[in-house]
């Protein structure tokens, strides 16, 4: 019998000098409570999701005036990105005072610099983010609420393919059987959709419809997955200068589509309230929240 305060070692039966055993309890709790609270946060944030993610083709129906938006929808989405811009601010100072000693300076101007050179890369899905955001838009004006809803759930498919060839994911028989299922529901519900008109180049508008699609499914899948990449691939890097870079990458290509909107239709499209309503100030909000939740999801996920 080994004397108290003495253990066996598992693998070469040697001697070994234990701590206290209140050393493993206290441990233990606080893993298994770690653990518990890490599955309440990923329970509640993915609930949180679905229902931002609901309201919002609602919420862009809702928007539309007489069939067409009186607003720019690159105007939603830059003050969209603004805000989120502004919510990774107040995070990072918040982080910062409560920052120990010893611990990189959030605040320091060569780590904020250095921090922003390794993660260049975000800006090619704060790019994919922008354009799918703006699909988001020009897919209410074919499909329905309900339809552009169901079609974005071809995202988790491509999502899937992605990961499986970028990053060499694996998946189980069951998840690609779930899959498949997927994509056979969505595919037989859409063969009674497709719009039966034509538009002014007088091109079929299910054509048309469908390469938006295929457009709104691919691109925001490769956001996430090269999102997630370039967010782990530097995970030396503090998550709140990630998001402050992602979402300052999503404004400026935001700004850019309203520089651009300026040149071809004139300077009277300068104004970004220009047109909105009670509706599209609670779809900015909504759209916030949507990105904000998923980072904080993604941060989750990177710490345990």
């Amino acid at each position: 019998m080994l004397n108290k305060g003495i253990e066996e070692c598992s693998v070469c039966r040697s001697k070994l000098a234990s701590p206290n055993s209140r050393t493993y309890k206290a441990y233990d709790q606080n893993r298994g409570h770690a653990s518990s609270n890490h599955r309440a946060l990923n329970i509640l944030l993915v609930t949180g999701d679905c229902v931002l993610v609901g309201l919002q083709p609602i919420l862009v129906y809702m928007s539309k005036v007489d069939g067409k938006f009186n607003f720019s929808p690159i105007s939603v989405n830059f003050l969209t990105e603004c805000t989120k811009v502004f919510f990774a601010i107040v995070m990072l100072l918040f982080q910062a005072r409560r920052q120990k000693v010893g611990e990189k300076p959030l605040l320091s101007i060569s780590v904020f610099l250095q921090a922003a050179r390794n993660n260049v890369l975000l800006a090619v899905p704060a790019f994919l983010y922008a354009i799918n955001n703006y699909l988001k838009f020009i897919m209410q004006l074919y499909f329905n609420p309900s339809t552009v809803k169901m079609l974005g759930n071809l995202k988790v498919l491509v999502i899937a393919l992605l990961l499986r060839l970028i990053m060499r994911r694996r998946f189980s028989v069951i998840q690609w059987e779930a899959l498949a299922l997927l994509l056979i529901g969505i595919s037989v519900n859409q063969l009674r959709s497709a719009p039966e008109s034509t538009t002014g180049l007088g091109l079929p508008l299910a054509s048309v419809a469908y390469f938006y699609t295929s457009i709104f499914i691919t691109f925001p899948s490769m956001a996430s997955v090269f999102n997630e990449y370039a967010m782990k691939s530097q995970f030396q890097t503090s998550i709140y200068h990630q998001n402050l870079f992602l979402y300052g990458y999503g404004a400026f290509f935001n700004f850019l589509g309203i520089i651009g909107t300026i040149i071809f239709k004139g300077p009277a499209n300068f104004n970004i309230f220009q047109g909105h309503s009670k509706a599209t100030m609670f779809l900015i909000c909504n759209n916030a929240a949507q990105g904000i939740l998923s980072s904080f999801f993604l941060n989750t996920q990177m710490q345990y």
